[in-house]
């Protein structure tokens, strides 16, 4: 059984948790519920994040369950929470006890601050490549999606934690399971506008494939 704590704050990225959320949720389920995933904040009570969405925790930091896995978003709220000595003493503790610590986004700036980031390599967003480097301790490696250096395992921004996540579960529980939760939620990035490409009609026609009579 491998049991997920993913930590909120006000202000942290919604696609940070829950994207990897998506990840560990569909792979207990596809173990057979073998596996927990909880939502965990320092009190009860809404947490309104980054854009607006307000989420419920399952736990507080007094009353969350032992945890195998720890995973801190990023989002704006990690420019306040970095001087929150309750949150950064959580991390620094609860990290001392997981197998894996994992940061998604400029949530490396929160695991830098409470302790597992310092001396190691780190993937962060690329608007914050520069800032996290300059508090020094630190190697910020900037083309990579994620980075694995020891039991800590960082992203870029955003979706990037997807990928991370998928890694993760491929590293604990086997690739043909990682693939299988790929498969399930259908993570097949194709992103639009990638590389040059005529723009569709402006009535969009050329956005979708139609069937031809």
């Amino acid at each position: 059984m491998t049991a997920y704590g993913l930590l909120l704050f006000e202000g942290a990225e919604e696609l940070d948790f829950v994207g990897p959320w998506e990840v560990f949720t569909s792979s207990a389920m596809l173990r057979e519920g073998r596996d927990t995933t909880v939502l965990i904040a320092e009190r009860p009570g809404a947490v309104r994040c980054n854009k607006g969405m307000r989420v419920l925790p399952d736990h507080t930091f007094d009353d969350h369950p032992p945890l195998d896995v720890l995973l801190v978003p990023g989002g704006n709220g990690t420019r306040t929470q970095v001087s929150n000595p309750v949150l950064v003493e959580w991390i620094r503790e609860t990290s001392a006890r997981t197998a894996w610590t994992t940061g998604v986004c400029t949530g490396a700036l929160l695991l830098h601050e409470a302790g597992p980031a310092r001396g190691r390599r780190v993937a962060t967003h690329h608007a914050f490549e520069d800032t996290l480097e300059a508090r020094g301790d630190v190697t910020v490696v900037r083309d990579a999606r994620y980075v694995v250096d020891g039991d800590l395992v960082t992203s870029q921004g955003v979706s990037a934690g997807i990928d991370m996540a998928l890694w993760l579960i491929g590293r604990l529980h086997g690739r043909d399971h990682a693939r299988a939760v790929r498969r399930y939620i259908q993570y097949e990035p194709a992103p639009p506008y990638l590389a040059d490409e005529p723009e569709p009609a402006a009535d969009g026609g050329g956005a979708w494939p139609t069937s031809q009579t």
